[in-house]
């Protein structure tokens, strides 16, 4: 007896595939349900409570106003969900924040200013694109304008000390212009003669009431985000055990009164290497330093 025919196979044939394929669906989905439960439970993403206000340099600013308070809210949103840029600013913070603070107490400038280099330069030796160079990023003209020895064996706009001193004279002129702290720090980003324009052509007299440009218009709420998290970290999901801040270095000034042919061979009289020196004296630019006679620098050391 025949019980099997062509047509009942190829039915049997298509039953088994869909059956099969219905499993899979089933399945799958069931993959991708447990697969949104694990990421509604484990993943979180919150939006930040915005304070009323926040100060800078001792000036009280209020975030009641809509695109204040949102300039706000977004610079604080990036920095504190870009979490391992935010972490490395802290822990740079630790090491250099110091030698910034004590050059603006001993120059009388409001302790608030540190931040314009954290957000310049991220305290870091870097060049912009356009030529700006170090913490602060100066321009070479304008370095040169603040008091910094700038050419091909030197370049004092990577030397953290003489660089800041330079920014405290660049903030005293600033200040004298716009006796207000916050057209202060955006006149770093804008330049004096651009932000005082922009306060005659719109009848201003605040930073927060101008219409600028992007850039500009951000600036001054970066460095506030930033201050806020710097001053509150735990309060935005930071938290650094203290051994894992970068501690300053410790180091001895050597003064040098003589031209150095190869600096190479010079750290490793001193029981250094090129690479120590580099790193600890980064405004030197070359292999070779040349004195004229009388002529001084102080080139810092590993203790």
């Amino acid at each position: 007896m025949k019980f099997w025919n062509k047509n009942t196979v190829i039915i049997l044939l298509v039953g088994i595939i869909c059956f099969g394929s219905g499993l899979f669906i089933k399945g799958s989905l069931r993959y991708d349900d447990k697969q949104q439960q694990l990421i509604e439970q484990n993943i979180r993403s919150y939006s930040l409570p915005i304070p009323e206000s926040v100060t800078f340099a001792g000036q009280k600013i209020s975030l009641k106003e809509f695109d204040v308070r949102e300039r706000f809210d977004r610079e604080l949103l990036t920095n504190a969900y870009w979490q391992s840029q935010t972490i490395l600013l802290l822990k740079r913070a630790n090491r250099f924040f110091p030698t910034i603070e004590r050059i603006l107490k001993e120059e009388g400038m409001p302790d608030d200013l540190k931040y314009v280099a954290l957000i310049e330069s991220g305290l870091l030796n870097v060049n912009s694109p356009v030529g700006a160079s170090g913490f602060w990023q100066f321009m070479d003209k304008t370095g040169k304008q603040y008091g910094l020895t700038i050419n091909t064996e030197v370049d004092e706009r990577y030397h953290l000390e003489k660089a800041t001193y330079a920014a405290c004279k660049y903030f005293k002129e600033s200040y004298s212009v716009f006796n207000d702290w916050g057209l202060v720090a955006a006149s770093y980003n804008m330049g004096i003669e651009g932000l005082r324009r922009q306060l005659k052509n719109q009848s201003g007299s605040s930073y927060y009431d101008l219409f600028l440009n992007t850039e500009t218009s951000r600036y001054v709420f970066r460095i506030l985000a930033m201050k806020e998290i710097a001053e509150k970290p735990q309060q935005y999901g930071f938290y650094i055990a203290k051994n894992h801040l970068y501690d300053p270095i410790p180091t001895i000034n050597l003064s040098v009164n003589y031209s150095i042919p190869d600096l190479a061979a010079w750290a490793i009289q001193f029981k250094t290497n090129y690479k120590t020196v580099k790193l600890l004296n980064p405004w030197l630019r070359s292999n070779t330093l040349t004195l004229k006679e009388g002529e001084s620098v102080e080139i810092t050391l590993r203790k």
